[in-house]
């Protein structure tokens, strides 16, 4: 069975101001933070060379705020992902993502799939992971790694 390669995309965070951010639900308020990153588009090969996936507007949102008196870091990650001429297992191996101070890993995420219940279509997907709000300032960088996996061709 055909299987993807695995494929790490970096994306920089930066401060930004605290717009477009309404279909999040954030509450705002002046101690609000948000850092903001994008990556635009990057493929998954086959290990035979071939395109079998692309991942496209990869944005990461970071937001440190306050709710109900407690602070808290929450990093949302947002994409939208099409499988070129292959169909994903019903169970896949989705992705992991890990945060950086520099060279120091400050945290790692994992998601057990993807939202790509079709061959030859683009889909949305979105994520939140939770973080010390401590560590919020530190951060600097996301590391994106979509996994290796099986999958068939369409």
């Amino acid at each position: 069975m055909p299987s993807l390669q695995e494929t790490r995309a970096v994306v920089t965070l930066a401060p930004a101001k605290p717009t477009g951010l309404a279909d999040l639900g954030v509450p705002l308020d002046d101690a609000t933070l948000v850092k903001k990153g994008r990556a635009h588009e990057f493929p998954q090969l086959l290990t035979d060379g071939v395109l079998g996936r692309r991942f496209q507007d990869l944005r990461v949102i970071a937001i440190k705020t306050v709710e109900a008196g407690v602070a808290s870091a929450k990093f949302f990650v947002q994409f939208e992902v099409f499988g070129d001429n292959t169909a994903a297992p019903t169970n896949g191996v989705g992705f992991d993502a890990a945060l950086f101070a520099g060279s120091e890993q400050v945290a790692a995420f994992s998601s057990s799939s993807l939202f790509l219940p079709y061959a030859n279509f683009w889909y949305p997907n979105r994520f939140v992971f939770e973080i010390p709000a401590e560590d919020f300032d530190r951060v600097e960088r996301l590391e994106f790694i979509a996994k290796p996996e099986e999958v068939r061709i369409v």
